[in-house]
């Protein structure tokens, strides 16, 4: 397997180079060459597969033949018996024809665990076999960032540094970042917003002094190996409902489009997806995008939702790419223009083809707690606010056939929110539940690239 950047000007790479870089040295994102696929047979047999055997198979044919299938198999194996569920991704049934995906059982409680516990493991394989060690720095917009801490913490080649916006994410979200007393993590609070920590990511990636002389690495969904592994639970769950023999659709809570865009690569792999409601909150980017065909930033308004806080999708450049098919002058084109205007016009036929598999809905905080509230009511489901907006989105649809929503958070990360909307505090699961005691650690910095830079400059030097 080769991977080409969404812009063109990089040579392509390997799975190994990919994962380890993160960022294309462009300023672009890694993409398959070709895309893999999967047999109708081969997909219909994941039905009742131990998750990590799915994961195997399906990271392996974007791995190649860079990790032997025995070694893809154990790392799947050992990353994914960290989650409290044995089912990694268990359904629960909430309508005659609606499902929700918990995909909060890792060891953070939010969904990001399930590619980041797989991703630490790779990270270990490629860097043991060079003999390398790197730096990740890695912006979160609340649970990026604890899934990164608990999946590196300890480890030997690889230091992190995880950026935040300061008061813009939750108590418990943040404690999972701040409580770790590993010496390879340091967390920084960020004066701005998740957007303000995305765009010094991304000058920091396109610093080439910073990056070779710190071996700069990337965690975030920009990373495709990220995406992969989030493609997983879109198979397990719809061979679960009966798939490929029937289509299923997908709601998705959405922030940086990752979780989003991970369901387009497991269409592109040969699942059957009727549509993928891609719901955000007032920060709707994503949503206007794809109902009026103008990605226009606007400024981020703080949410219930506050992972979704975001107004630069980073992956939505991923699916322009294919929108352009394949263009990547164009995508180039639109996306420098876009840093400094602010504004992508999509070109017709991009957009026809964005919309018959992406539906975008906004929905408004009003809306969001009373969805926790019908939910509750109507199911027994405790549900977070991101998932609720995916919940409040199916109103706003019309659907055919079964339709996952994918639960993103647990409903203790959100105690305050999920108790003002329904009365009801949600406790924290019992491995966790110690994170109110434990002391935190991190440093407080201006949202200036030059200053973080310098600051992940005398980290590494640490």
């Amino acid at each position: 397997m080769r991977y080409i950047s969404t812009r063109g000007e990089s040579t392509a790479v390997g799975f190994t180079d990919a994962v380890l870089g993160g960022l294309a040295p462009d300023g672009g994102l890694y993409v398959p060459e070709v895309w893999p696929t999967l047999s109708r047979e081969r997909i219909a047999a994941f039905a009742g597969m131990p998750y990590a055997h799915v994961a195997a198979e399906v990271l392996g044919a974007f791995a190649g033949d860079e990790i032997s299938s025995v070694d893809m198999r154990a790392m799947c194996e050992e990353a994914y018996a960290t989650f409290s569920h044995k089912a990694v991704v268990p359904m629960v049934q909430i309508g005659p024809q609606s499902f929700i995906a918990e995909l909060f059982h890792g060891p953070s409680l939010a969904f990001k665990d399930v590619a980041m516990q797989i991703l630490a493991r790779l990270y270990d394989h490629f860097l043991g076999q060079q003999g390398r060690k790197q730096v990740i720095l890695c912006a979160t917009s609340g649970d990026t960032g604890g899934a990164a801490v608990e999946a590196f913490r300890g480890a030997k080649n690889v230091r992190v540094v995880v950026m935040f916006p300061e008061g813009r994410i939750s108590e418990v979200q943040r404690r999972f970042m701040t409580t770790a007393t590993e010496d390879n993590i340091a967390c920084v609070a960020v004066s701005g917003t998740f957007d303000d920590c995305q765009t010094i990511l991304k000058d920091a990636f396109q610093d080439k002094v910073l990056r070779q002389s710190v071996d700069l690495a990337a965690v975030n969904s920009i990373n495709f190996a990220r995406i992969a592994a989030q493609s997983v639970y879109y198979f397990t769950t719809a061979a679960a409902l009966g798939a490929p023999a029937r289509a299923v659709n997908f709601a998705v809570p959405s922030g940086n489009f990752g979780d989003a865009f991970a369901g387009y690569v497991a269409m592109r792999m040969g699942l059957p997806i009727q549509q993928i409601v891609v719901a955000t909150n007032s920060n709707d980017i994503l949503a206007r995008a794809f109902s009026t065909g103008r990605y226009t930033r606007g400024g981020v308004v703080q949410t219930l939702s506050p992972a979704m806080d975001i107004q630069s999708a980073s992956n939505f450049e991923r699916l322009y790419f294919e929108g352009v098919q394949r263009g990547a002058v164009e995508t180039a084109r639109a996306f420098e223009a876009f840093k400094t205007s602010g504004v992508i016009d999509i070109p017709p036929a991009a957009l026809s083809y964005m919309q018959s598999h992406f539906t975008g809905v906004a929905i408004g905080e009003d809306e969001t707690l009373k969805t926790i509230v019908s939910t509750l009511n109507e199911t027994g489901e405790l549900i977070d606010p991101h998932t609720a907006v995916a919940v409040a989105a199916l109103r706003h649809v019309s659907l055919d056939g079964p339709t996952v929503v994918m639960s993103t958070a647990h409903a203790a990360k959100f105690p305050d929110d999920v108790f003002r909307a329904c009365g009801v505090q949600p406790e924290l699961p019992r491995g966790v539940a110690s994170l109110s005691g434990r002391p935190e650690r991190f440093d407080r910095l201006p949202g200036d690239a030059d200053t973080i830079k310098a600051y992940v400059r005398a980290f590494a030097e640490g």
